[in-house]
């Protein structure tokens, strides 16, 4: 069911601003997927995160029935101590929303600090 979900880190930035707009966060998140300290993390959180994450997804496809599977994006903070902020999905469809819900109420694994940064952005593709 769940064919792919791709995952980018975003590096040095602050919670995101009024100005901040869903695609300068992505476009962010893509330029930095591959910074020095993106690896280590990716490896962390989807090691906490890929069953979890399946098993939400998985949820939300079935509580939503007929479910929409148009592919969507997933981008939050990762607060210094492990929880999600400004969690926010593209495009919001059921689904989607119904995984950013979930998302939102997990802890994850302490992000790295970041220079001048408080929170570490995480993006996430998710198609079906």
């Amino acid at each position: 069911m769940l064919t792919s979900i791709a995952f980018a880190l975003l590096a040095g930035s602050q919670p995101a601003a009024a100005t901040d707009t869903f695609t300068a966060r992505v476009q962010r998140a893509k330029m930095a997927e591959a910074g020095a300290s993106g690896p280590a993390y990716q490896k962390q959180f989807w090691a906490k995160t890929g069953n979890p994450m399946t098993d939400a997804l998985k949820a939300c496809l079935a509580s939503n029935a007929p479910a929409d599977k148009s592919p969507f994006t997933l981008v939050a903070d990762i607060s210094p101590d492990g929880h999600p902020l400004n969690v926010e999905v593209r495009a919001p469809t059921p689904v989607a929303k119904c995984l950013a819900g979930q998302f939102s109420a997990w802890t994850f694994p302490v992000p790295p600090k970041l220079t001048g940064s408080v929170n570490y952005p995480v993006e996430i593709d998710v198609s079906m």
